[in-house]
């Protein structure tokens, strides 16, 4: 296996499995599920080497996140936002990981939040950061979601529009025709998400630079 080859799953019969559970009503799972803050989080990127362009890469997909999470809260939402910036944070942990000895980062970094933390709910915006294999439900959903639309928002330390990250990673890692189907299929999902937040929140994602709450020219 390539291990440079980002961790892109097929589209398959994923769309047909059973939501995850919920989490608890409110905000309720912030007395029992521990959410580390930004100190905590740069101090694991310093127990598991996070080199620095991954770390810009985290902090920019946290602004990201912020942005719609806060969003959600005005509208009203029962939307946490520390767990959605922690869960941004650290969404990317396992990365440098699985580049030097293969495996899936987002599975990993799931794996290694879980440990770290003891929240299924910020875990579970690590490992399905890359593919949300469900039903695509803002409601019940809305912190992997977010997090999953913020990193589609970055490229590298960039935050662009979702066509200019897919087609940096069509030129870096589109050689075969099945790399290529599965980047697209990414790419469909990620629209998808980002027009049922557009519609959600009342606000034009897509000509947002997240950076002063402008829109892009």
């Amino acid at each position: 296996m390539n291990r440079t080859t980002p961790n892109i799953p097929m589209a398959p019969m994923w769309p047909t499995l059973p939501p995850p559970p919920e989490a608890p009503a409110g905000l309720l799972h912030r007395q029992i599920w521990r959410v580390p803050d930004e100190a905590q989080c740069v101090a694991w990127w310093d127990r598991f080497d996070m080199p620095e362009h991954i770390r810009a890469h985290s902090r920019q997909v946290a602004k990201v996140a912020v942005f719609v999470a806060e969003a959600g809260r005005r509208r009203g939402l029962a939307v946490d936002v520390p767990t959605i910036y922690a869960s941004a944070l650290l969404h990317d942990l396992a990365k440098i990981y699985c580049i030097k000895h293969g495996g899936n980062h987002s599975q990993l970094g799931g794996a290694w939040a879980m440990a770290l933390t003891g929240n299924p709910l910020l875990s579970q915006g690590v490992i399905h950061h890359v593919y949300w294999p469900f039903e695509v439900d803002l409601v019940r959903f809305y912190t992997p979601l977010a997090v999953l639309y913020a990193d589609k928002r970055v490229s590298h330390d960039r935050i662009v529009h979702i066509e200019d990250r897919f087609g940096d990673l069509l030129d870096r890692y589109g050689k075969t025709p099945e790399i290529c189907e599965r980047i697209h299929t990414t790419n469909r999902q990620a629209k998808d998400i980002e027009d049922a937040f557009g519609r959600l929140l009342e606000i034009d994602l897509n000509a947002h630079d997240f950076d002063r709450g402008r829109l892009v020219d």
